[in-house]
């Protein structure tokens, strides 16, 4: 049994390396470029579901997808589309985020993401005093505001029921002597991190020590903390103003609510009149939201207001409009693994970024060995009063005054490399009053910059998914230029080329057959009798709207319009014809619809259908395209490679 299941391990560790070494295989040729089966199963398995959705493309199919793909990108390279700045500009972007993903992974970053959660779980309401003193003052300044802040908060501990008097007389705060200290409530990320560190690190009524940021120095104050509301979900109807008055977005929402109180349903109503198209059509569903979150007060005080499942609000104004909303779900406090994802990409912006960047040079320093040399004295020596003008000139050192710097793996900086980045940077960065503290800042940026350079040119080489990822951006930005240029662009300004494709596929673009008029709905019997008698008495729809809706009554609501056959405002079963319909009966509602006119199906002006043509233009161009690329880069398949993969695939 035991040499069994020593056969079967070993066979596995086996199947395991030979796929591995499958992977490494050429599966197709182009252009004289190899491309690997796991280059190929990469993008297969990562469109899996995409594959199944399209009724299972056959392996041979989506190998084809594979090549036109590939040779889109050997196009866009023979055209030189990699070498446009925009081009290497976002490219170099996407590569900076992406390597970070790579060695941000450590303790640090863990533990300041689990912080972050702690304290999202509360907000708090801080008063603070200022003393004004920028990370560049001298140490004579620096030092004057310190024992300024200092006596400051001696007094506040002497009085600190006076703190906000204080703050009023003494704090450099712009305007500090209306805020008189006060601030709004705050939660996880909203305050620079070493004042929010304080203050979380606060009792209710306790005064912290001198806290420092970019600012200067703070005395804080904590005056209240609460706890952070679950984010709710709701549903709402809105008739915005955009397009309205008040008064009228007014009158439509109060329609809107008698239907409610009729019992007609919420859904129904939000599809078929609400102005939020995006939540419209899933029956006015919003996506969660806490307090501040949709900076629409009146919204929100209304929507936490409502405490039970399916409790519907009066209608509310916002300055977008008229609302009436439904609660639909009361939401929870997330999970730590709710949240994981969102709190790390926050914790590498901002002030933590800073701390992050840090521990993250020093792991890559670490790993790949780093020494750093002295330089100070060298730089001092000849740095001066120009720096500040941004006109000081680097005249590189002579043979050995050309020091070593430091050097990371196998790479070397010297002064000289320093010393001319030095002068670019001068004009880049924010004006200094000290030469040392903008030596100290620049080279801090240097050392950083080309440790991160060292770590990210060697990291395609070392790590095959890193290698992966950024190989499919690289050729996703160069798809989408060469589509632009190509095809996208060039059917656009063919306005002659558009316009014959248009004629030569007019049955392609028709409309089913319409009628003019208007549908009326009630939701009694009784009030579309009197409607049907109006009607039949020659009274127009507005005419039966006005005479019906009267002190504030909603006995009927009417749509006036064009309505193709099958459209959601006609009921399911009308068939179209002049003159009035019978009455269609559904759960509390009535409808009639009044047809002055039938068009029959036809197809559509070209105005009608400008975009659908130009879509399907597009098409056929980039199908010409595609027979052009495939005679310019023919494809060689390795078919041994591709069975192997085949069967690879059954087996799992």
């Amino acid at each position: 049994m035991k040499y069994s299941g020593l056969i079967f391990a070993f066979l596995s560790l086996f199947a395991t390396a030979l796929m591995a070494q499958d992977d490494e295989s050429t599966i197709v040729t182009l252009n004289n470029r190899d491309f690997t089966v796991g280059e190929f199963k990469q993008v297969y398995f990562k469109n899996l579901d995409l594959v199944k959705q399209q009724e299972e493309r056959s392996l041979d199919e989506y190998l084809d997808l594979f090549i036109q793909y590939k040779r889109k990108v050997e196009a866009a390279k023979e055209q030189g589309l990699d070498q446009r700045q925009s081009y290497l500009t976002d490219f170099a972007k996407y590569q900076e985020q992406l390597s970070r993903n790579y060695v941000y992974e450590d303790n640090v970053t863990a533990q300041m993401v689990e912080q972050a959660y702690k304290r999202s779980k509360e907000s708090l309401k801080t008063s603070h005093i200022l003393i004004l003193c920028n990370w560049d003052a001298t140490p004579q300044d620096t030092l004057v505001a310190y024992n300024k802040a200092k006596e400051l908060r001696q007094m506040v501990l002497n009085t600190p029921d006076n703190f906000n008097d204080i703050a009023a007389k003494y704090s450099e705060e712009p305007k500090a002597d209306e805020s008189r200290g006060s601030l709004d409530y705050f939660t996880v990320f909203e305050m620079v991190y070493p004042y929010e560190s304080v203050a979380y690190n606060l009792k209710v009524g306790e005064i912290s020590d001198l806290v420092r940021t970019q600012f200067g120095y703070h005395i804080v104050k904590l005056e209240d903390r609460r706890p952070v509301l679950p984010k709710r979900t709701v549903s709402h109807i809105m008739i915005g103003t955009r397009f309205d008055s008040l008064d009228t977005a007014k009158d439509r929402i109060m329609e809107i609510s008698g239907l409610l109180e009729k019992g007609v349903a919420f859904e129904d109503l939000a599809k078929q009149y609400s102005d939020d198209k995006n939540t419209g059509i899933n029956g006015g569903l919003m996506r969660p939201f806490t307090k501040g979150d949709l900076k629409a007060p009146p919204f929100e005080d209304a929507a936490f207001a409502l405490t039970q499942k399916g409790q519907i609000s009066a209608p509310v104004q916002t300055r977008f409009g008229w609302h009436i909303i439904r609660l639909e779900d009361m939401g929870k406090s997330p999970t730590f693994e709710d949240e994981e994802e969102r709190l790390t990409k926050m914790v590498k912006l901002g002030d933590r970024a800073k701390i992050v960047t840090t521990a993250v040079s020093q792991k890559i320093k670490e790993e790949l060995g780093f020494q750093a040399y002295p330089y100070k004295s060298s730089f001092m020596a000849v740095l001066n009063d120009s720096v500040f003008n941004r006109k000081w000139r680097f005249v590189p050192f002579e043979n050995k005054e050309n020091r070593l710097l430091f050097t990371i793996g196998r790479k070397t900086y010297f002064y000289n490399d320093f010393g001319a980045y030095l002068e670019l940077r001068q004009t880049k960065v924010r004006p200094f009053k000290q030469i040392a503290t903008f030596l100290e800042m620049v080279y801090e940026e240097f050392e950083t910059e080309k440790v991160k350079d060292y770590f990210k040119q060697n990291l395609e080489q070392v790590n095959s998914d890193y290698a992966a990822i950024i190989n499919e951006y690289r050729d996703g930005l160069l798809i989408f230029d060469v589509m632009e240029k190509n095809i996208w662009a060039k059917a656009k300004s063919d306005s002659l080329g558009l316009r014959n494709y248009y004629e030569a596929h007019k049955s392609q673009y028709l409309w089913n057959n319409r009628v003019k008029g208007a549908v009326i709905q009630t939701t009694t019997e009784e009030d579309m009798d009197e409607a049907l008698e109006l009607l039949r008495r020659g009274k127009s729809p507005s005419d039966v709207k006005s005479q019906l809706n009267q002190g504030g009554a909603l006995k009927v609501v009417i749509s006036e319009g064009m309505f193709e056959e099958g459209s959601q405002k006609l009921p399911a079963t009308y068939v179209l014809k002049p003159g009035l319909s019978d009455v269609f009966e559904s759960p509390m509602q009535y409808t009639v619809i009044q047809a002055e006119e039938l068009l029959p199906s036809g197809v559509k002006n070209y105005e009608e259908v400008a975009g659908a043509v130009l879509s399907d233009y597009q098409s056929q161009l980039e199908s010409i395209w595609n027979d052009e690329l495939a005679a310019k880069y023919p494809a060689k398949i390795n078919k041994s490679a591709l069975r192997k993969l085949r069967r690879a695939l059954k087996a799992q």
